[in-house]
């Protein structure tokens, strides 16, 4: 990927995070993936009273893509507020995203800060020993 390619997948990150329905942790989450076919699907945190039943940011973009046919993909930039590190995913996030690495093979993931400065690993360094049935 392009330098530019990655800022723009950052900062679409970032213009998903203002869209998190957080009244609980008051935690923005913002995320956006690139398909291999080069379209960005974005997403945000969605929390709920009965916490288990939030849907984090990760997720949603990726069930935005594969609900409109897209399973491959290049990459995934992730965003917080949070400006002292970088915010990983979360393990269950971590197990979601590593399922498509079957398709795409090991992709990468931007986890960002508020000024867009980025780190950039592989979904195999973030999960790796995920679970798989192959």
């Amino acid at each position: 990927m392009t330098d530019v390619n990655v800022a723009e997948l950052v900062r679409q990150s970032h213009e998903a995070k203002q869209k998190a329905y957080c009244p609980y942790s008051n935690f923005q989450v913002g995320a956006a993936v690139l398909t291999e076919e080069g379209t960005i699907f974005t997403g945000c945190n969605i929390e709920n009273s009965s916490y288990s039943l939030t849907i984090c940011a990760e997720r949603t973009a990726v069930a935005k893509a594969v609900s409109e046919g897209y399973t491959k993909f290049k990459a995934i930039a992730v965003a917080t507020n949070v400006s002292e590190k970088y915010m990983s995913p979360c393990g269950a996030c971590r197990q979601f995203l590593s399922e498509f690495t079957k398709d795409s093979g090991d992709y990468d993931i931007y986890m960002s800060k508020p000024d867009l400065t980025y780190d950039k690993k592989k979904i195999s360094e973030l999960l790796p020993c995920a679970f798989s049935l192959n």
